[in-house]
């Protein structure tokens, strides 16, 4: 039974850059294709791997091109790339379908094919995930992929690549996953709050590369792991169903151990960690065949601090975790084994995260109207996906927001653009924003209810090609000062209300007005 360990400190987030080699994928066997998707990006057609189907990205994205990557023997999925060389973006995003509220793995994966990539920012819905700095990697002629645990806050889920002031090339991106996990795994997470980024994954006593363990629905990369202590295989069947996070069955076979009555220390993973929480979970089972003999007693201890006392790592085997460990530096594992243990302690598998604070999220409304705005134009500026104000650095261009919580569309700002369309009902339901400039763009159809809109104080449409009457929805903005119609195409009889609304400018010149 798993046993919680509180602590809490959040600064900034490491976030681990996983390499792997570019001609070998980290799935060592057939992996049966997890729930989710998988996008090979830049790619005009499926592909194959292993027992996962690759599909195209063009369903998921407007924006970008697609190029190849001519190196030999390199995978399928690394053989294409899509880059994003539009300079006047804020953000480029892929939008996925999901369940509001269910639980994902999150992981990109680059691979430049040359020198010299770009450094640039990666970004999920309104959360600024981290750097994307592949130089090192590509010069080695590797993969580099970087992974998170999220939550859907709605019906669809942005990862969205940005520029950084240092970035000289076009951002690109290779493959991008997005893998529906158990509404039971790592659920002791405040996902409403939070974000988990992967900092290691290890199969302990495991010698090779990074794989993808053939048994695991969820696709999860499990690194090899081994040291100086002795290894051990185990020869009992181990369920994943016994286990919290549901671990391969694969990658608990082997452990590391030591002789009976001493210590063993591992230190794990290898990097530094800076002053953090973590989510820090261990998988522990007995490798001898099940007998009333085959269980350890152990205490088990993280930097010198009890982590879990008197663990009984039995055939059936048993997972402890804690959820908000504070970790800096390297970390040391102590297992100390009970006077009367017949064998050494061991340890098979482990996995760390380090738990990030969510970057916050623009309010529902806003969001939704936003989404249909951008369907009911034509010609969009290139950055109209993903969260509309966050990160607040890339926020959609024309965009701008309120700094605090609940983020709100404040103003929208189109003017003298080339856009075409029309504008949704919905858009009424924005009720924080206070301007609306859309002059001198070819937008059409009649003008929507505004009446929802109290905070309005400006609204420009002028120079377009509106048509019908002039809504009367208009005179019951009380703040609204500037009302900007002229040179549409509209109709009818002007409002009562706002020929003798007190301090109006309106402008009605160029219709078609009685």
């Amino acid at each position: 039974m798993p046993i919680p360990i509180a602590s809490l400190l959040l600064l900034l987030p490491l976030v681990v850059a996983v390499t792997v080699p570019s001609s070998r994928v980290v799935a060592a066997d057939a992996v049966p294709q997890p729930r989710g998707f998988y996008i090979n990006c830049g790619a005009d057609k499926e592909v194959q791997v292993g027992s996962i189907k690759w599909v195209p990205d063009t369903a998921f994205i407007a924006v970008g091109n697609a190029s190849k990557i001519d190196k030999p023997n390199i995978l399928p999925i690394f053989s294409t790339l899509r880059h994003f060389p539009d300079t006047t973006a804020r953000k480029y995003c892929y939008t996925l379908p999901a369940v509001k509220g269910s639980r994902y793995l999150v992981r990109t994966t680059y691979f430049y094919g040359g020198a010299d990539p770009p450094i640039f920012d990666q970004i999920v819905d309104g959360t600024l995930w981290s750097a994307v700095n592949t130089t090192e990697t590509s010069r080695r002629g590797m993969s580099t992929y970087f992974e998170m645990v999220a939550q859907a806050q709605g019906k669809s889920m942005s990862v969205c690549l940005a520029r950084r002031p240092d970035t000289k090339a076009s951002p690109f991106i290779s493959t991008l996953e997005l893998v529906d996990l158990e509404d039971s795994m790592y659920n002791t997470t405040d996902f409403g709050k939070y974000v988990l980024t992967t900092v290691a994954r290890s199969a302990l006593g495991v010698k090779g590369d990074i794989v993808s363990y053939p048994d695991d629905q969820y696709n999860r990369y499990w690194a090899p792991f081994t040291d100086g202590n002795p290894t051990v295989e185990s020869h009992s069947p181990i369920s994943p169903a016994d286990f919290w996070n549901l671990p391969p069955a694969r990658a608990l076979k082997g452990g590391i151990t030591t002789s009976r009555g001493k210590n063993l220390t591992v230190q794990w993973p290898t990097l530094e960690l800076p002053l953090a929480s973590y989510y820090v979970a261990f998988y522990f089972q007995d490798p001898r065949t099940a007998s009333p003999y085959s269980w350890r007693v152990f205490d088990v201890a993280v930097n010198g601090k009890d982590f879990f006392r008197g663990l009984n790592a039995s055939a059936a085997g048993v997972m402890v975790y804690s959820n908000m460990m504070q970790l800096t530096g390297k970390t040391e594992i102590v297992l100390t084994p009970n006077a009367t243990c017949p064998v050494g302690p061991l340890i098979n598998a482990g996995e760390i995260y380090q738990i990030v604070p969510v970057g916050g999220r623009t309010i529902t409304r806003d969001v939704v109207a936003m989404d249909e705005l951008a369907r009911s134009l034509k010609n969009p500026p290139p950055d109209w996906a993903g969260d509309p104000c966050l990160p607040p650095q890339n926020s959609w261009t024309g965009v701008n927001c309120s700094p605090d919580s609940p983020v709100r569309v404040l103003s929208l700002d189109l003017r003298n653009r080339t856009l075409s369309g029309s504008l949704p009902d919905s858009i009424g339901n924005m009720t924080g924003i206070q301007t609306i400039i859309l002059s001198c763009t070819k937008l059409s159809g009649p003008i929507p209810d505004f009446s929802s809109m109290q905070n309005l104080t400006a609204l420009h449409l002028d120079g377009n090609q509106f048509s019908g009457p002039i809504n009367p929805s208009l005179g019951k903005l009380i703040n609204l000062r500037e009302l900007y119609l002229n040179n549409n195409n509209l109709t009818g009889q002007i409002p009562a209300s706002l020929l003798t609304k007190p301090g109006l400018v309106m402008r009605i010149e160029g219709n078609k007005l009685d």
